[in-house]
């Protein structure tokens, strides 16, 4: 899928670092991924009077499917923010040791995602016709088939945000098929807590 590299930049060694008046912590003030061979830099906006347009301003959404979901939706699978979120990028997805992914339906990703992220749908895992070609792709060696999930990679999973169920039912898939539990983080914000702090977004090419 693609080698992502990040690097974190603090604000003591960040050039024009100190100058932003909005940063991410006080000693934080973006972070640089490389996408692609490009960089795309994550940071807040700066305008402060700045106020999302899009439809993660609305407040309601029919449910079904739209129900709110727990903090901890599966038992052993890790929750996590926006800082540990950046923090899995720096630490795991540098090294190619984690893999940060959008469980979105594709017409969602297309309308932006996380930068570094990469689009594995929930619905491909209701077919077995991709499930162990995406597990071969996360680390899951398959041989006559039995899955060996000792090599697994560590995944960060998100959608929309707390209304939304495709992450959760992502990881709930990956976790009926055998998935260790303590290789799964749920980045429970997803989209909208991400753009309501106003971080960047990046649209796939």
């Amino acid at each position: 899928m693609g080698r992502i590299w990040i690097v974190a930049l603090m604000a003591v060694l960040a050039l024009g670092g100190e100058d932003l008046k909005v940063k991410i912590t006080e000693d934080l003030p973006y972070v640089d991924v490389e996408v692609n061979g490009k960089i795309v830099r994550i940071q807040r906006i700066q305008d402060t009077n700045h106020k999302l347009r899009n439809s993660y301003i609305r407040t309601s959404r029919p449910a079904p499917p739209f129900y709110v979901q727990r903090f901890q939706p599966v038992e052993g699978v890790e929750t996590i923010g926006e800082l540990e979120l950046l923090d899995f990028l720096q630490k795991k997805v540098n090294l190619d040791e984690g893999l940060l992914i959008d469980a979105r339906m594709p017409q969602w990703f297309k309308q932006g995602t996380i930068p570094g992220a990469v689009n594995i749908p929930f619905s491909l895992f209701y077919s077995n016709r991709y499930t162990d070609r995406i597990l071969s792709h996360l680390g899951v060696k398959i041989e006559n088939g039995k899955r060996d999930f000792s090599n697994a990679t560590e995944l960060v999973i998100f959608d929309n945000g707390p209304w939304c169920q495709q992450a959760v039912r992502e990881i709930k898939n990956l976790v009926q098929l055998g998935y260790p539990k303590e290789k799964i983080h749920y980045y429970r914000g997803g989209m909208q807590y991400w753009q309501i702090l106003g971080l960047t977004t990046l649209k796939p090419e």
